[in-house]
Formats: structure tokens, C-alpha cells, sequence
């Protein structure tokens, strides 16, 4: 018996497993007054085509929870039945995701307005949605005060419904939702170069992320942590921040995330001075990573890595622990995968390249490197973590070639660009 590819595909798209797309469906039925009795067989049953055509009220919750009719679903009535049958009314899916999003109450069954509205499944993947447009517009322009905004306004929008939860796991996930929100502001303020801001918001996200039971979230949390001791220039911090990412549970169990707090503990350790400290984590992030599933579904926060960030952090390491020559290769590696659409990263990683240049006393090659990463940016403001990195290359470049003329210029412009922030 063939699958029901379409069904397949909309749940991958949504990030929805069997569990969840079941308890989503209850959330449905209940919020009409029915008993949910949707299982997990129940949807395996509909995955492999054992069941072509659900139930009326399973129907329309299906149609509630991804907004389309149950055919574009994979869906399809008997033979008999199909002349007679027509599409359900749109209008149902719109009540229900404006009661969803407290903007309308869904007026279908009297017994509704005998229960208060509950917060369900389709609720916490409306708001995790909207993480997605986030990350793309830090990857593409970098932290700032519109998106720190945005993401405050998530997470205070997934903590005003834990109190509507329609059980424990539905206010966890909220907790996850607004711990990763918080996340993605602190984020933004760290690569802002707003460091006070940046550590009161990871505070606050570890806190959430605690309630919520998320071991990725926490993850993400240590992994940012270590990123902005850097920038506090407390090293040693850096390194305890990495270690901690590294015993969460989703790095023992996932080679994956467990590739990505060895890398970032490899940074501190090489920052400290510890070169071997830092290239034995160097080789447990590419062992992890080779291990790693890479076409498994993951939150879109962490999907700046992979081979090509890993070669970016080497280079970083290198260039840290004395081998500019190891660090330009790696950052050429670098700059040969890291998507066009990650700007940010592309100019970051174009700045490690100029400084691995300049290292190794190439002053003409990496001055032109550094005004290509202005380039890269050319119509936003420059993040201030960028400006960060460009400040170190300004300062290495008047202490190893002062009296260079291309060093002149390009100071010059450094200043010019400099007030892009």
C-alpha cells in the first residue's frame, strides 16, 4: 500500500511527528467540544494510506491545523462518494486560527462558548514560526534594534499563553518558544556589540529554557554565552560556556550539536593560549560533524552550521594558536561554501581571511581582503561585532605596516565606513 506522500511532506514542512500532528488534531476537537481521540496509530494509519478518508471532524481539524483542504492533503473520498462531497468551508480554518490568535472567537458549536479558549499544538507552531524570518534577517543583515525588537514581542506573545495551555506539554513548549525568542534578542544585542543587554536577555532565556525541559534551547544558550565572554574578553568564561554546551543532553546524544560546543569550546581554548587543548576540540567538532545526520530537521537558529562554519571557526583558532597560513586555507574553505544569502557570516569570515593575510606580513592582498567585507555589507549597517573584528585588523594593521601607502588608504576608508553602524 503506497504513502500518503502529501501528508508526509506537509508534516516535514511544518516539523510536526506523528505525536505531535496528533495532539494538534485533539487540541482541535476539543476546542469544539469533542473528545479528542486521535492517536498516534491513528496517524501512522493516514501516513501509509491505510485510511484514505478520515473522519469528518478529523477532516476538518487536519485542514485547521496546516490551512489546507483534506485532498491537497493526500486525502481522497470513495468512489461513491466523491460527486457528492464537497470542500468544507475555508471560513471554519479562519475562525479557528483567529480564535488561535485572539483576534475573533470561532462560533461553530454552542458548547464552545461554555469553555475558555485553549492555547494547543497549532498555537506553539504558528509562534515558532515566526523564529524563521528572524534568523533570516540576522543572517542576512546582521543584529539590530528592529529585530531585538521583534523577538521580545515573541517571546512576551508565547508567555501570555502559558496560562491558556491546554496541558504541561503544550506550556513547556510555550516556555521553549519564548526561551528561544529571548535567544534570538540576545543575539541580535551581542552582534550589536550591546553586551550589558545581551547577557540580562541569555539570563532570562537559560531561566525559560529550564521551565521549558529544552536541552536545544539550552544548547543554544551556552553557545551564545561562550560567544559573549568573548567579546567581554573574559576567556576563561568562554571556556566554561563551551564545556557547559557540551554536557547538555542534546550534544551527548546528537553528534551534530555536539560538533558545534566542542568547535566553540575550541575557540576559547585557543584564545587562553592552549593550543593543544584547542586542536583536540578542533578534531572532536570534525569527527562530530562527520558523524552527524546532516538531512535531519532542526530549528532554523542553528542552521549557519555545518562544514562551512567549521572551517570559519578554524580559521579563528588558527589564526589564535599562531598558524596564519592554516587559518587563510580554512577560511578560504570557508568563504567557498558559507551561502550568499549569509551575508554577515560571508564578511565575517572575509575579515578572518584579511587578518590571516596580514599575519603573514601580506599587506597589499589582505588590505584589499578587508575592503571587499565593507562591500559584502554595502547597503546596511555594519554589525557591531563586524565593526569589532575590523577595529582588531585596523589595529594590526598600524603595528605591522604602518608606513605602507595601501595601508594608508585603507585606513582612510576604514574611517569613512566606519560611522555605517
Amino acid at each position: 500500500m503506497e504513502g500518503n506522500a502529501s501528508l508526509i511532506s506537509a508534516m516535514d514542512e511544518s516539523g510536526l511527528k506523528q505525536a505531535e500532528l496528533a495532539e494538534a488534531v485533539n487540541d482541535f476537537l476539543r476546542s469544539r467540544g469533542y473528545d479528542g481521540t486521535v492517536s498516534d496509530r491513528t496517524v501512522r494509519n493516514w501516513l501509509t494510506g491505510k485510511t484514505r478518508w478520515p473522519h469528518p471532524r478529523q477532516r476538518e481539524a487536519l485542514e485547521a491545523v496546516f490551512g489546507c483542504t483534506a485532498e491537497a492533503l493526500g486525502f481522497s473520498p470513495p468512489a461513491a462518494r466523491r460527486l457528492s462531497t464537497e470542500p468544507e468551508p475555508s471560513v471554519r480554518r479562519r475562525n479557528f486560527f483567529s480564535a488561535a490568535t485572539g483576534t475573533a472567537v470561532a462560533v461553530v458549536a454552542p458548547v464552545m462558548n461554555s469553555r475558555p479558549t485553549s492555547v494547543g499544538t497549532s498555537d506553539v507552531i504558528r509562534l515558532r514560526s515566526g523564529l524563521d524570518g528572524l534568523m533570516a534577517l540576522d543572517a542576512s543583515r546582521g543584529g539590530h534594534e528592529g529585530l531585538e525588537r521583534s523577538a521580545l514581542a515573541g517571546a512576551e506573545e508565547a508567555l501570555d499563553k502559558v496560562k491558556q495551555a491546554a496541558s504541561q506539554r503544550i506550556r513547556q513548549r510555550l516556555y521553549a518558544v519564548a526561551a528561544n525568542y529571548t535567544a534570538t534578542a540576545a543575539w541580535s544585542a551581542t552582534d550589536a556589540r550591546q553586551l550589558d543587554r545581551a547577557q540580562s536577555f541569555l539570563d532570562r532565556a537559560l531561566f525559560l529554557a529550564g521551565m521549558a525541559k529544552d536541552p536545544v534551547v539550552e544548547l543554544r544558550i551556552w553557545n551564545s554565552y561562550a560567544i559573549l565572554a568573548h567579546q567581554r574578553d573574559t576567556f576563561t568564561d568562554a571556556v566554561d560556556a563551551g564545556n557547559a554546551a557540551q554536557a547538555t543532553a542534546i550534544a551527548r546524544r546528537d553528534p551534530f550539536y555536539g560538533s558545534l560546543a566542542h568547535a566553540r569550546t575550541a575557540v576559547g581554548h585557543a584564545t587562553i593560549g592552549d593550543r593543544q587543548a584547542a586542536i583536540r576540540s578542533l578534531g572532536h567538532a570534525q569527527e562530530g560533524l562527520g558523524k552527524a545526520v546532516v538531512e535531519e530537521p532542526r530549528p532554523s537558529w542553528v542552521s549557519f552550521y555545518g562544514v562551512a562554519e567549521l572551517a570559519a571557526i578554524t580559521a579563528i583558532v588558527r589564526d589564535r594558536i599562531g598558524d596564519p597560513a592554516e587559518s587563510e586555507a580554512a577560511s578560504h574553505q570557508a568563504l567557498a561554501m558559507i551561502p550568499k544569502t549569509f551575508r554577515r557570516n560571508r564578511a565575517l569570515a572575509t575579515g578572518r581571511l584579511a587578518l590571516a593575510q596580514l599575519h603573514q606580513r601580506e599587506v597589499e592582498r589582505a588590505c584589499l581582503t578587508a575592503s571587499s567585507a565593507f562591500e559584502l555589507m554595502s547597503g546596511n549597517p555594519i554589525p557591531g561585532r563586524m565593526r569589532s573584528l575590523l577595529g582588531d585588523y585596523y589595529r594590526d594593521l598600524i603595528t605591522l605596516a604602518p608606513d605602507a601607502p595601501v595601508a594608508r588608504e585603507w585606513i582612510d576608508r576604514h574611517r569613512s565606513e566606519w560611522s555605517r553602524a
